[in-house]
Parts: C-alpha cells; structure tokens; sequence
C-alpha cells in the first residue's frame, strides 16, 4: 500500500513539474529573436508533443493570435476581443496591451511543420490523414525518422499509404546506392504531383545511367496512371453534363411527343425551377442543408403550375400549327425573363451549395469526383426511373401513350385529349423545374439560364427519338459523353458545332432518332 502510494505521489510530482516545464519554454516565444521562437518551438515539439495545450498554442500563433503579458509573465490567445490565458483557459483582465508574438515566413513553415508532427500521432484519423498529407507537401530530410516512428504505430490504410510516399519521396532524394534505386522504383506506383516533381528534379541532376533509366521508366509509369485516370474523370464529366441533358429533355421528350408542341419556353421552365432553390434559400436561411431537397417538390410544382398555365392560356388554341405555336412560346419565353428580371434584377444570384454537397470524394492523387456532379447524376437516373415508371405502369402512363400514338382514336375510347395535354405538359414543364435546381448547383442562377440548355434539349430529343425516354436517355448521355471528350481538343464552342453537324448527318440518314415512336400518328 505505502509502495502505490509512493508511486502515485512521484506520478503526481511529475505532472506537475511536466507541466511547469511546458510553462517555462513557452513564455521564452515572447523573446524579439525569430532564432529562439524557432528552438523554443523545436524543444516544445520534442519534448511535450502530447501536451493538448501545444497545438493550441501554435495554431494560435500562426494565425497571429497569441499575445504576451509582461505583467503577469503569461501567454495570452486573443479569442473574440477578448484574451484567455493559454494555461488556465481563463479569461485575463490586462491593464496594459499585451504585446503580439510576432512570426516571420522561416517561423511559419516552422510552425506548420510543428503541427503536423503533432498532428501524426493524434487520435483523430482526420488530424493523421491531414498531417500526412501537410508533410508530403512540405518534405524535409529529417522528417525521415518521424514518418518511420509514425509508421509503426499507424493503423489507417490511408494514412500509412502517403506516409509510404512520404519516405520514398526522402530516400530518393536523399539516399544512396541500392536504397535511393528501390525508392525510385517505388515512386512510380504513386500518383502524386510531390512524386512527379522528385523524379523530374533528380532526372535532371543524378549522372548515373541506371538511375536514369529506372527514374524514366517511373515516370512513364505515373503517366499511363494518369491518362488512364483522366480519361475516367472526362468520362465522368460527361456522364454529369449527360444528366444535366437528361433532366433537361425529360419534359421536353414527353410534351413534344404528346402534343408535338415545339415549346420554346421550356429553358424558361428551367430557369423558374433554379429560381425557385434561390428564394427558398433567401426565405429559409438557417435550412441551407436541406434547401435543396425542399426545393425539388417545390420547383416541380411551382414550374408545373406555370407550364399548364402556358397550355392552357396559350398552346391549347394552337395545336396543329406549329410555326404559330413556336412563335408564341418564344415570345412567352421572352415575358419570362423579363418577369425574372423585374423581380430578382438581371444580375446572376448565388445559390449555396449545402456542405453534403460540396468537395469531392479523392479516390488517389490523380483522381476525384465532386460531390455535387455525383449526386445530379444519381439525381438524373432516379428522376428517369420516376419518369418511366409512371408512363409504363400507370393509368395516366397509359393514356398519355394513348393520345401520343393515336389521338383521334384515343378520344373515341373515352380519354380527354384535352385534360390529358394539359396534365403532361404540367409534369413535364415540372421535371424541368426540377432541371433548373440541379443546375443551380453547377453555375449561377440568372434571367438567361434556360436559353443555354433550350438548343442542347431538342437535339437530345431529336437524337434519342421524339417521346421515346429511353432514347431521350441513351442520347443525352452519348452527347455529354462526345461533348466532353471534344471540348478538350476543339474548345467549348468548337465542340458544340461538332456535334450539331453530327446529328444533322445522323438524321439524314435516320429522320426519326435512335428509338422512333411506334403508331400511326407517329407516321404523320
């Protein structure tokens, strides 16, 4: 009993003189001489790194928030207005003004450093993943024994897998013989722009053909990695502006093929529905997390709304005269955006993206997906699948299939054309509604938003098959796809006219698209 209690009083005293310690050194920062700072932080790092007040400190510091009072011999963090004692936490009332710990460049590379030693052996596999990261970026030669200590004790895959390169990136660097030989091999299985600058800077400075020779090869072989991971970030680029299209000739698809209406205001349908995100975010303010998912029933319906208002006020006295329907909605389209202007002014507004939405999922060096492009298209495909189901597997599928194939015999089995055109073209002005909030996390919102996605819609439609979805799906994904892997050659304008002349070809020698509609109207 006496042995334990002999023991917790030498713990007890050690703590307590560990922490005076702390203390000591770190009221030596306030010394003028930047070469002191640098040794008094090096010393903290080597000898209190698990001391919780450490980074604290140093954080605070590199943002230019630490502070020395002379009178009571303290640090001082300045936390808003007010200062609190770095070892107390408490608040400190000062008589005079404390004077600023004054950093320089040498200091601050310094303290970054400092932070990521400290962070490498937290507990947290974020604090872990980003101090790796921090020293990849920033290598020095004797960060070598560290990451080796930090590799021993780490557990996380990905942690340990830039900490690998880390040390490969060093001993290229730094090695010799048969090491330096194995660490430039090595360095050609990372993806890494760090890994690519090492082997670029010693192809220029070592003499010996071997080393050469092995630097070349892991260059070629980062290369081929990464060409072959662009060509998936392109594809995968493609695959969002194929969803964008989608959700953009949806509606189109379903009101051109019911009612053969060339609806020139359905940009316009799309601009409501991007519209639409932005006041929701103006009106609820404190639910940006869940804005956008507000906003995708209420831009159907406020898009909806407008679309049959658009048939019935307008198109409904106009069907089977087509250059007279096209006029009217382009002069409806026109109204349109100077309503928008009217009310929200004709400058671009900002819609904000929630914080699910936003960064990108880093699958390597090379590669990453945003995570906005990835939810629109999940968010595509599911609004397709909706689409389809209800015109496959519903009453109201089954009418509208109806009227499109065969109008005069539609209406002589006892289904209302009319209530039936008015319907569809209330979803499908909604479904693009529902266009315009994806597109609102992609760009800015402005008064000229549908114009640029009114042209891309009909030859999406015109492509895949006027009324078919699938083709409408097949088409919007292939033009996404060409369109993305031209733009890199040829230019964004350049590209488009690529591919304008390509479907004009295509449809010389298939006049009704990919999927044309099945039913004698279909052959008028």
């Amino acid at each position: 009993m006496n042995i334990l209690k002999i023991i917790l009083l030498n713990l007890l005293i050690f703590s307590f003189s560990f922490c005076s310690t702390f203390e000591e050194v770190s009221v030596k920062l306030s010394d003028s001489s930047f070469k002191v700072k640098e040794d008094v932080i090096n010393e903290l790092v080597s000898n209190h790194k698990e001391n919780e007040k450490l980074e604290s400190m140093l954080q605070n510091m590199l943002d230019g928030n630490l502070y020395f009072q002379n009178d009571s011999n303290e640090i001082l963090i300045l936390k808003n207005g007010n200062y609190l004692s770095l070892f107390s936490n408490q608040e400190i009332k000062t008589t005079n003004e404390p004077d600023k710990i004054k950093i320089n460049n040498k200091l601050r590379s310094v303290i970054k450093s400092a932070l990521a030693k400290i962070n490498l052996f937290s507990s947290s596999e974020e604090n872990r993943l980003n101090a790796a990261k921090n020293i990849l970026s920033n290598l020095e030669e004797d960060n070598l024994s560290l990451i080796n200590e930090a590799l021993q004790k780490e557990k996380s895959s990905k942690v340990k897998e830039i900490l690998v390169e880390s040390e490969a990136n060093l001993k290229a660097k730094y090695s010799t013989g048969s090491e330096q030989l194995e660490a430039i091999k090595k360095l050609g299985s990372f993806l890494s722009s760090k890994s690519m600058e090492t082997l670029s800077s010693l192809s220029q400075t070592v003499s010996d053909e071997e080393l050469k020779k092995e630097i070349k090869n892991s260059m070629i072989k980062i290369e081929d990695k990464k060409s072959i991971y662009s060509f998936i970030e392109t594809a995968f680029f493609g695959l969002s502006l194929g969803s964008v299209l989608l959700l953009a000739a949806i509606g189109l698809a379903i009101t051109f093929g019911v009612m053969k209406v060339i609806n020139m205001a359905h940009g316009e349908l799309i601009m409501i529905g991007a519209y639409t995100t932005y006041t929701i975010q103006q009106l609820m303010p404190n639910f940006i997390e869940y804005s956008v998912i507000i906003a995708i029933p209420c831009a159907f319906i406020v898009s909806g709304i407008v679309g049959i208002l658009i048939e019935r006020l307008v198109i409904r006295h106009l069907y089977g005269r087509p250059l007279e329907t096209l006029l009217a909605t382009f002069g409806v389209s026109l109204i349109l955006q100077q309503l928008v202007r009217t009310i929200y002014s004709p400058l671009n507004q900002e819609v904000k993206t929630p914080s699910w939405m936003s960064g990108a999922w880093e699958i390597n060096g090379a590669l990453s997906l945003t995570y906005n492009r990835l939810y629109i298209v999940i968010f595509g495909i599911v609004v397709f699948l909706a689409v389809l189901y209800i015109m496959k597997k519903t009453s109201l599928g089954l009418k509208v299939r109806a009227v499109s194939q065969n109008r005069p015999i539609a209406r002589a089995m006892g289904i209302k054309s009319s209530q039936i055109d008015a319907i569809t073209f209330g979803i499908g002005s909604g479904i693009a509604g529902v266009a315009g909030v994806a597109l609102s996390q992609l760009t800015n919102v402005g008064p000229n938003l549908g114009q640029a996605y009114i042209v891309d819609s009909f030859m999406v439609v015109v492509f895949g098959g006027v009324g078919n979805l699938w083709g409408t799906f097949i088409a919007a994904f292939t033009l996404g796809e060409i369109n993305k892997f031209i733009e890199p050659l040829a230019g964004a304008v350049l590209a488009k006219v690529i591919i304008l002349v390509f479907i004009i070809l295509f449809i010389q020698k298939r006049p009704r698209g990919l999927f044309p509609q099945k039913g004698r109207d279909a052959q008028d």
